[in-house]
């Protein structure tokens, strides 16, 4: 697949839009972000991201609402949210069993990312 390297806003919508990461928080010693890069199609980030920048171009901005399906289904998929209280608060809320037992799962894990395609390699 391409590899691909992105900045994002992370929010979950069953918290009113929180934001719980962002790599434009990920500073290098000079302060500039450092953009989050992946491979499309090898199943290293959630599958909601990896579908969204399929269709994007380089420079290319799109707000991207992900089903709790195609988001976070366990604890190591990327992005993880780099502030550890973000991602216990985060995961705390998706995986919450008495509310995935209430049969409230799939929406417990709706994401909003906000993705820029920032390059495009092959």
């Amino acid at each position: 697949g391409d590899k691909v390297s992105i900045h994002y806003y992370a929010r979950l919508a069953a918290k009113q839009g929180w934001r719980f990461d962002s790599s434009y928080a990920n500073l290098d010693k000079t302060g500039e972000s450092i953009p989050f890069n992946f491979t499309v199609g090898e199943g290293q980030v959630i599958q909601g991201l990896d579908a969204a920048v399929r269709g994007m171009k380089p420079g290319g901005l799109n707000r991207v609402i992900i089903p709790g399906p195609l988001g976070y289904r366990n604890r190591e998929e990327e992005p993880i949210p780099r502030d550890f209280s973000n991602r216990q608060r985060l995961y705390t809320t998706i995986f919450n069993p008495t509310r995935i037992a209430n049969g409230e799962g799939d929406t417990l894990g709706t994401l909003i990312f906000d993705v820029e395609l920032l390059a495009v390699r092959k």
